[in-house]
């Protein structure tokens, strides 16, 4: 059988060279029509491949799949996420045979083709996981470079334990919403520098954040610890994130125990996960680490991913500018690291659980990926096409972030991440 990730394979779908949904990516996600309902289903061009509707063909005959599917049915992927990685890998190798160009099953079964395909223009994504924890780590060196920097003194920016723990913290599940989700802009408390006593009234430095989120795969129980080596086969794939914050609530309030309401108040993620098996021609090694991690961190081999991954900022009513490209792969703490470090106090991990990389930014000015570091802390205020500057988010400013891989010419993209802002109600 052929390897899905053969970039030599193409389907019978007209699928643009531009694509993100090639036939080697095939992304899970969860949507729904009002004729279907609800549906997991997976991303073909611009298309969706129903799987519950694939199943009823019969056409999954043969996998180790429950005998009534109803894990298509659902309105997250976790049903189907805990069947286990050898189900994930067989439904995958499946849809990519059932897709190929030379196979007829599918192709010529015009009611099987009607019933099993709908375009994405036709249907309303929703949140792919229902993460019960959430997790956001703090794994770029250059991010937390210029933090330390902005925040504390140049000459230490990094406090003496970054380069030995992979930073993070635990934020609130409700208010992780999917792509294309309004955010409100949060009230809080805030104190300017020079301000006796605090005010309390609508954030004045909303802020996005460029990440990356794993989806955990495995569970484990309380008390179970996840070697490093092991760690990959707990990550059923990745996604887009886009941690909204609120720089001046935060500035505030994280000391003593650390960040509180300026950065729960609304997170948003792309609808498509990316396995880790699609992105596997993408691996590469991450920066060198020193001093060398404690033997419970240190790994041999290519952990991070080669993702390209830029932000634009669309004003209301008008274009979007790019003011942002990264690349995940800078990230010091890789995922395999981040979920080991996690685990290692016995803390159980649970399927659907999602883990955010922390804001990814680059060593160039244009790859910082915040406004906190774009603009500098607000000093360098970023003038759009239309005229307009921004130090942070506006009301009816739309943040979009996307991400792709490229290499031998093979795409595989993760989609969009998007959400307007609207006022503050007081």
């Amino acid at each position: 059988m052929a390897n899905p990730n053969d970039p030599s394979l193409h389907s019978w779908i007209d699928i643009a060279p531009n694509s993100d949904f090639p036939i080697q990516n095939l992304p899970f996600g969860v949507f729904e029509t009002e004729e279907r309902g609800t549906r997991v289903g997976v991303a073909i061009g611009e298309y969706v491949l129903d799987l519950y509707a694939v199943s009823q063909f019969g056409l999954f005959r043969g996998l180790d799949l429950p005998s009534e599917p109803r894990v298509f049915r659902r309105r997250s992927l976790n049903g189907f996420i805990k069947l286990g990685r050898p189900v994930w890998r067989a439904v995958r190798q499946r849809i990519s045979q059932l897709l190929r160009h030379d196979n007829p099953e599918l192709r010529d079964n015009e009611e099987a083709m009607r019933s099993c395909l709908v375009r994405q223009r036709d249907v309303r994504m929703l949140r792919p996981v229902k993460p019960n924890n959430y997790t956001d780590f703090y794994s770029s060196i250059e991010h937390a470079t210029n933090v330390g920097t902005m925040f504390r003194d140049p000459a230490n920016a990094l406090l003496p334990n970054w380069k030995w723990i992979p930073i993070g913290y635990h934020g609130r599940t409700s208010s992780i919403v999917v792509s294309g989700t309004d955010i409100r802009r949060p009230l809080g408390q805030r104190k300017a520098p020079d301000a006796q006593v605090p005010t309390f009234g609508p954030s004045q430095q909303l802020d996005f954040e460029l990440e990356v989120s794993m989806v955990v795969g495995q569970g484990t129980a309380l008390g179970e610890t996840v070697p490093l080596e092991q760690a990959e086969d707990h990550i059923f794939g990745l996604l887009l994130f886009n941690d909204w914050s609120a720089r001046d609530l935060q500035s505030w309030e994280y000391v003593p125990l650390g960040p509180f309401l300026g950065k729960n108040f609304g997170s948003s993620l792309s609808p498509w996960v990316v396995t880790l098996d699609a992105l596997e021609p993408f691996r590469v090694t991450g920066p060198e680490q020193d001093p060398e991690p404690l033997p419970y961190l240190h790994q041999v081999g290519a952990r991070n991913f080669d993702i390209q991954l830029e932000v634009s900022l669309q004003p209301q009513g008008g274009e979007e500018n790019v003011i942002c490209r990264s690349n995940f792969k800078y990230m010091y703490w890789s995922m395999a690291q981040q979920l080991t470090h996690h685990a290692s106090n016995g803390c159980p991990l649970e399927v659907g659980d999602l883990y955010a990389s922390g804001t990814i930014s680059g060593q160039s000015p244009d790859s910082y990926g915040s406004m906190l570091e774009l603009s500098w802390r607000g000093t360098k205020p970023l003038t759009l096409s239309d005229g307009s500057q921004r130090k942070f988010i506006q009301d009816g400013d739309t943040v979009i972030m996307r991400g792709f891989c490229e290499r031998n010419g093979l795409r595989i993209g993760f989609g969009e991440v998007r959400g307007t802002v609207l006022p503050a109600v007081e």
